[in-house]
Order: C-alpha cells, then sequence, then structure tokens
C-alpha cells in the first residue's frame, strides 16, 4: 500500500525549547516534511524538568496516535515515563548529543524519512527496565537505553550543562577528563540474578550501544526481556582509560576484567548515595532495585528494528 493510501498519525510532538538554534531548525524542517505527508501536529514545549513526562501522560489516545519525543536521550526518557499506562506508541525525533536510541533502532538521519517512520512507520514492542528505589521511597523509573553506576554515572553527574547545549559532546569529554583528575577507586556491589558482584563500575544495557555508537554490550536487545550486565572489575585511572580505549576501538569484549551477565534483575547496593544514571541523566541513588517493566512500550521505528 502506497503513503498516500493511509491517513499520517496525529502527533503529538513534545520539545525542549532550551535547544539550540540549530536543533530548532532542525525541528522546524521535520515538522514540515510531516505537514507535506498530511500528518496532523500539535506541539508541546517544555517548561522545566519533568514536564516532557507530564505532557505525555496526559496526551489523549481520542486526540493523537502517537507521541513524539523531539529531543536527545533525556527527554525520550521522560517521554517514555509519561507512556508506562498509556496506548499511544512513542515516536522520535533525535536532537541529542549521543542518540543512543536512535541508533539501537535503526531510525534514519534524513529529516524526510525521519517524518515517514513517525508518520507512517508500525510500532515495535520493547521492554524498558524499571529502577525502584530501595531507600527512601520514591515512585520507580523506567529506562530504555542503560542504567550504569560508577564511572560514567560520575561523568553523567558532573556534565556542564550550558557547556553541553553549546558544544555537545566535547562536554562529555572535559567532565571525563574532570572525573579522572579527581579519580577515588570505589567498589561497588551489587546482585545479578541473585549472585553477588563487586565492580568499579557497572552498566545495566538494554541496548548494545554507548555513548552514540560505541559497542558496549553485543547481545543486548530492546525487544528481549533481559538486560545485558556489564560488570567493570579494576579500579584506578589506567583501567578507566584502557577501558574507553577498548571501547573506542572495538575490542572491550577482549578484556579480561570485563564480563557480562544476562539477567532479569540487578540490585544496586552499595556505596549508598552514589549516583545512578538512567539514560544519560542522574535519576537515582544507590540503593535501587533494576528490573524489567512489567509491560512493555510501543515505538515506530523500521520494521528492521529491535
Amino acid at each position: 500500500m502506497l503513503e498516500t493510501d493511509r491517513r499520517a498519525r496525529r502527533l503529538l510532538v513534545i520539545y525542549n525549547p532550551t535547544s539550540g538554534r540549530r536543533k530548532r531548525s532542525r525541528l522546524r524542517r521535520w515538522l514540515a516534511h510531516l505537514d507535506a505527508l498530511g500528518a496532523t501536529v500539535s506541539l508541546a514545549e517544555t517548561q522545566g524538568p519533568r514536564h516532557a513526562e507530564a505532557l505525555a501522560q496526559a496526551a489523549d489516545p481520542q486526540r493523537f496516535d502517537a507521541v513524539a519525543a523531539a529531543g536527545g536521550d533525556g527527554t525520550i526518557n521522560e517521554v517514555v515515563n509519561g507512556l508506562r499506562d498509556s496506548p499511544l506508541p512513542l515516536a522520535i525525533l533525535p536532537l541529542g548529543t549521543a542518540n543512543v536510541l536512535a541508533a539501537e533502532l535503526g531510525l534514519p538521519r534524513g529529516l524526510g524519512a525521519l517524518a515517514r517512520t513517525a508518520a507512517f512507520c508500525p510500532t515495535l514492542r520493547l521492554w524498558p527496565g524499571e529502577a525502584m528505589p530501595l531507600a527512601g521511597g520514591g515512585p520507580s523509573r523506567r529506562f530504555l537505553v542503560m542504567a550504569g553506576i560508577g564511572f560514567d554515572a560520575e561523568v553523567v553527574e558532573h556534565v556542564d550543562l550550558p557547556l553541553k547545549r553549546r558544544y555537545g559532546k566535547l562536554a562529555y569529554v572535559w567532565s571525563i577528563l574532570g572525573r579522572l583528575r579527581q579519580y577515588r577507586p570505589s567498589c561497588y556491589r551489587a546482585e545479578v540474578g541473585g549472585s553477588a558482584v563487586e565492580a568499579a563500575s557497572l552498566v545495566v544495557a538494554k541496548s548494545h550501544f554507548y555513548g552514540g555508537r560505541f559497542v558496549l554490550a553485543p547481545a543486548a536487545r530492546l525487544d528481549e526481556p533481559s538486560f545485558e550486565v556489564v560488570v567493570f572489575g579494576e579500579t584506578g585511572r589506567g583501567a578507566a582509560l584502557r577501558y574507553m580505549a577498548a571501547m573506542g576501538i572495538g575490542v572491550l569484549g577482549r578484556c579480561r576484567s570485563v564480563r557480562v551477565i544476562t539477567a532479569q534483575s540487578v540490585s544496586l547496593l552499595e556505596p549508598v548515595g552514589a549516583p545512578i544514571q538512567l539514560d544519560g541523566d542522574v535519576e537515582l541513588r544507590l540503593p535501587a532495585r533494576l528490573t524489567i517493566a512489567a509491560t512493555p512500550l510501543s515505538v515506530i521505528a523500521p520494521v528492521s528494528a529491535g
């Protein structure tokens, strides 16, 4: 069936207006492509943290066929959490620094193709992770890409946000240099699938990409109800640099101090109060329990994704 024979979706597009001029231009051009395809679009701009989540949660399935997140992995994460009890699927316009989820889904890079994807492509059923704090109460948080403790969570927590908006990935480089300069060895304790684990850092992966298109967990799949838990065993600045270099050239799996464990549940236990990054933002602190969400999420993507 031709696209002209189908009705384009009615989309609620959630967008963070603090993005730079280039990203606003990209959004406008994407919206123009959607209009040319016959899609009906309502644009909702966020006004602060967690507003994207509230907007997605309030989206009316009688008015919309899907909710589109126009932003990076953090904005997408908020929308994912807002859709946890909604039948509406998620569409994506990647506007972030790393765009890990877009890479994982195999989304096209051209704006015309991205518009056709949002307007007409089928949905895939994906299984998010869910992180529940074990101390102090509070709601659980879903994630689609990864959860991390240790060096990567420290880097995320100390990223300079104005620098990130202006220079993108260079802000992460600056934060990495700062964390290396102030490095203090820590031992993180967890339970992975019921077995005790000690690590210098640990990443609970739903996607096989990390930080863009670097491969961290080759067997991780968004459409499987399981995690690939990457355990980094060696502490120290030198070890952190070796791990980053090995991932950069695609040989992380050859590092003897790195192991990958498949699991459906992970308890992150100590040190209490250490940050946990979820999809690139620090959302919780140890201790917390991570499980596969009880209900899947529908995401609009090319048929070959997942």
